[in-house]
């Protein structure tokens, strides 16, 4: 490259921004005089960690995945056009135990290591630049540099490129939680809509309170740590004793439970091989969907293949690892699992032939609703149901003589780095894949059980449904038949879901306004190969691209399992190669002028 300096401006300095540094510098050419650049990090938050994974949080938290199952960093599983450059997995680089669940600060540690590492290893041309400030608009014409405007100062970043990295955003409330919180003013209640808990002021939630709470995924078990342990209240064994500061926790949701346990052995404690994946919902698959003219429909065309996907990783590690379970050899089975239609009566009747016990069957309708036609007389008894559920799914993911859940997981996070490719296929996906892949450690559940057994939550049930009426909120739920619980309290325990319209980030917002498209979900429409935002009229900008969970090419997290070929790590390599190829063929027509 010539000598004039050029900019590059990467708005959002958690994970995704520095992932996209690390492949910069990984990407960028030998030699110190070859790219004079100088890369701006917008974030009102440090960078690396960002707003998730900042210092300023409670210890109590931690992260949702074991130390050895968090990397920022590639390996020779990810199918890149990059280099690969390898380095420690948390675990490794904490000096901790692999198999603990660490704070997300220690988690923040991480990845302001990660990224002070990436900063060291870009080429001497190129400063690194943090703007501890919000970015509120961009600007510019597709032929030149762009202009991104920053909260407080008067004047804007000029820049080459720019990259959207925010992360997860927070969203104007929808009509629902309007209307919730307009009747909560009128009569005195309390209502927090959906929030990221560690931002969300729990004060007004005073102690013995009966609170509704809607979700029982990963916020509410959030919200569950910092109204006890948060409070002073503490566990001894498997007794939890009060501060007598808590509120009292009524908690329900579509499904009724609390997602699954994260499994709580590893493949070599479960021996055998793994199941070789992907095998019917591979490339070729992906590739076929994509190409057909009339397009695809999820549930027709793509979710057939995920189930047999899922089927095959489940079967092929119960007949390898548990024959004594089957009625026939693993490859008589696989031949004719193969053959057989997705979904259909044909492997009905051969899964029911050959797994005597419907226990070893792969049923994922029956794991997606598992309340569904459980009915209970009172309320005690579903207390004592659903304690017995959370019991039996903690002793099952932490048995590996049930390893084909395991082998199932492994299928969740293959299919996941297929299916990113598609684009925007609806919400119901990643909800499914976090309840099953993505649940809580086990020893949150072991004090969910705890926190039931003394009282401080209650469990509503299935189908929950939330009304405002007679001056309260008010909550009844399919499992217990009757059942009706008034608050004066209700805490939407759940992510907000931002589209293009409703989110508070005004600068994607003012894009959106301006032609940037977005999906029927409403998220940002990127070109797959690269990030480039594209627009309404079927363009692409060169010189804007996204990346993350508000764009319709999101993965499953900013950083991932080692040895999994994450599709993160891809997207962030494409996107910074074309990056660096458009600020190479920029500086080469300023040389040739």
């Amino acid at each position: 490259m010539s000598g004039v300096r050029q900019s590059l401006v990467i708005v959002g300095a958690g994970p995704r921004g520095t992932g996209v540094l690390e492949r910069i510098a990984a990407n960028s050419p030998d030699g110190s005089g070859e790219l004079a650049l100088d890369v701006h990090l917008v974030d009102p938050f440090p960078p690396g960690g960002g707003r998730i994974w900042r210092q300023e949080q409670s210890p109590l938290l931690w992260m949702n995945s074991q130390a050895q199952d968090v990397t920022m960093f590639t390996d020779d599983t990810v199918q890149l056009d990059g280099p690969v450059l390898p380095g420690p997995a948390l675990h490794e680089w904490a000096g901790i135990d692999g198999r603990v669940f660490a704070d997300r600060r220690s988690q923040g540690d991480y990845l302001r290591w990660v990224y002070e590492k990436a900063v060291a290893g870009l080429p001497a041309g190129v400063v690194v630049h943090h703007h501890a400030r919000r970015a509120l608009r961009l600007s510019g014409s597709r032929g030149g540099r762009q202009q991104v405007w920053l909260e407080g100062r008067p004047r804007p970043l000029l820049a080459d490129a720019v990259v959207l990295t925010q992360g997860h955003l927070d969203a104007e409330l929808d009509d629902e939680q309007e209307e919730l919180a307009a009747y909560a003013e009128r009569h005195g209640l309390v209502h927090l809509p959906p929030d990221f808990t560690a931002d969300s002021d729990l004060s007004a939630l005073a102690p013995g309170q009966d609170v509704l709470v809607r979700g029982f995924g990963l916020a509410f078990v959030d919200l569950m740590v910092l109204l006890t342990e948060g409070r002073g209240g503490r566990y001894e064994g498997d007794r939890y004793l009060p501060s007598g500061r808590e509120p009292v926790l009524h908690v329900g949701s579509r499904r009724g439970v609390p997602y699954r346990s994260k499994i709580g052995y590893d493949w070599d404690a479960a021996a055998g091989e793994r199941p070789p994946l992907p095998r019917f919902l591979g490339p070729a698959q992906i590739d076929e969907l994509l190409a057909r003219d009339d397009g695809f429909d999820f549930h027709r065309d793509v979710w057939p293949l995920i189930d047999k996907e899922l089927g095959f990783a489940h079967y092929h590690r119960l007949f390898t690892a548990h024959p004594e379970r089957t009625r026939v050899a693993w490859d008589v089975f696989e031949a004719k699992y193969a053959a057989a239609a997705p979904l259909g009566a044909e492997l009905r009747a051969l899964v029911a032939a050959a797994v005597p016990d419907p226990a070893d069957r792969l049923d994922l309708t029956a794991l997606d609703h598992p309340l569904d036609g459980v009915r209970h007389a009172s309320y005690e008894e579903l207390q004592e149901g659903l304690r017995g559920h959370i019991t039996a799914d903690l002793e099952r993911r932490h048995d590996p003589e049930h390893s084909p859940d395991l082998a199932v997981f492994l299928g969740l996070l293959s299919v996941y780095g297929q299916v990113v490719r598609l684009g925007d296929i609806g919400a119901w996906w990643h909800g499914f894949f976090s309840y099953l892949a993505s649940g809580p450690p086990g020893p949150r559940l072991r004090q969910l059980l705890a926190l039931s057994r003394a009282g401080v939550v209650r469990f509503v049930g299935a189908d929950l449904r939330i009304t405002a009426e007679d001056g309260v909120f008010r909550a009844t739920a399919a499992t217990v038949p009757g059942l009706r619980i008034d608050a004066r309290a209700l805490v939407e325990a759940r992510l907000p879901q931002p589209t293009l319209a409703r989110t508070r980030d005004r600068l994607l917002r003012e894009l959106h306004d301006e032609g940037a498209a977005s999906t029927p979900a409403g998220l940002l429409a990127v070109d797959p190969a690269d990030g480039r935002i594209l627009y309404r009229d079927g363009s692409a900008h060169p010189r804007r691209f996204a990346l993350g969970p508000h764009t319709d090419a999101r993965g499953a997290g900013a950083f991932t399992r080692p040895r999994t070929n994450s599709p993160s790590f891809r997207q962030n390599d494409a996107t910074a190669r074309a990056v660096l190829t458009l600020l190479r063929d920029l500086s080469c027509r300023a040389t040739a002028a």
